[in-house]
């Protein structure tokens, strides 16, 4: 059982891609709350067998955490499905899980998909408020499983129950969108996606295409800090269809994402198999899987990024071998196949006879 709050994004994305996996072999249930960017058709993503449960009492991190009802919602699911496992998702409900349900009496995990006590946005307290949460529920019987490496550090701050699994990506809906790099065309185009919001950065991202005027920066999305997108070589798509995104994704040579905090991004895996040249901010999760000057390029600063474009272009740099380098090492490394094995050794290591299901659960709710 998955119980997921934010029904969006990374969270979406990871849960599609195992839950794929795990229906072959158990019965598969999500619980799930509604964001702002959960899309329209949300069921129609997943393998029919997977069993979806809207729970209309997650209403966001803070508005779960602060809501009885939502505890008793999903205490009440729990007690109908009866799972042998539990796999929690994000901060809010990391902490409404751990604390509804009987954690010493079966195996429950929790991956934050990024701390939110890391982020820069809001107010000190705010960030104090999800540390408190943190540190609190870490005292559960629960095992963290971090979704990159530099999160397993964060997490053993917290917890000595922990491991990480990298992300990974289903690489075989991807063949079809690489374009292997032979050399830069021109016009230079550098693209980005994800929300417009301050944890991407839209400033820094607007500050390098004003020093690159000659190059086409492309933005994948849309968000309330659209207006931040101020020079003129800048183009916001809105958010499209997935296909669509990939296919521009596929005609670009340079993938910048300049983040603020990050867990372990899907949009930078999706553009390394891509075969694209990836330059990305030095935090927790890109510079995880970005080896500096080998399979991408860690920057500090716009004209760090700016600079670090003209030398690729001028041929100071071998961006042609980063970029299959960055290809190499996301299909040995980050896909989809790998991650779903090590989790399910981490499940089945867990102690218990797991009991395969081979007739769904009645649900007396």
């Amino acid at each position: 059982m998955h119980v997921a709050e934010p029904f969006a994004t990374g969270v979406l994305s990871f849960l599609v891609d195992i839950t794929k996996r795990q229906v072959e072999k158990y019965e598969v249930y999500i619980l799930y709350g509604i964001r702002p960017l959960t899309p329209d058709n949300v069921e129609d993503l997943f393998d029919k067998r997977v069993n979806l449960i809207k729970i209309d009492s997650f209403m966001g991190a803070i508005g779960t955490v602060v809501n009885f009802k939502a505890y008793r919602d999903l205490r009440r699911w729990y007690k109908a499905i009866k799972p042998d496992i539990v796999h929690l998702h994000s901060s809010a409900s990391g902490f409404v899980g751990r604390w509804a349900l009987p954690c010493g009496k079966l195996p429950v995990f929790y991956t934050p998909h990024g701390y939110s006590f890391l982020m820069k946005d809001g107010a000190k307290f705010k960030r104090f408020l999800f540390w408190l949460i943190e540190y609190f529920s870490a005292k559960r019987s629960a095992i963290t499983v971090a979704c990159s490496e530099g999160e397993y550090k964060e997490a053993l701050e917290l917890s000595g129950d922990s491991t990480y699994v990298n992300n990974g990506i289903n690489i075989r809906e991807l063949e079809k969108y690489v374009r292997p790099i032979d050399k830069i065309r021109y016009p230079i185009r550098i693209c980005t996606s994800g929300r417009i919001l301050y944890q991407k950065n839209p400033r820094l991202f607007n500050e390098i295409a004003r020093l690159l005027p000659e190059a086409q920066f492309i933005w994948i999305g849309e968000g309330e800090l659209k207006s931040e997108l101020t020079s003129s070589n800048i183009c916001v798509t809105g958010w499209i269809k997935r296909g669509e995104a990939l296919s521009i994704i596929k005609d670009v040579d340079f993938f910048i994402l300049p983040s603020l905090w990050e867990g372990l991004p899907i949009s930078l895996l999706e553009a390394m198999y891509l075969k694209k040249i990836c330059l990305v901010s030095n935090v927790i999760g890109n510079r995880d899987v970005i080896r500096n000057g080998v399979n991408g390029l860690i920057c500090n600063s716009a004209r760090e990024y700016a600079n670090a474009i003209c030398d690729i272009v001028n041929g100071k740099i071998d961006g042609v071998l980063i970029s299959e380098n960055a290809s190499e090492d996301v299909e040995q490394n980050y896909n989809v196949e790998l991650m779903a094995q090590q989790y399910d050794e981490i499940y089945t290591g867990s102690n218990l006879s797991l009991i395969h299901i081979s007739e769904p659960t009645r649900l007396d709710v």
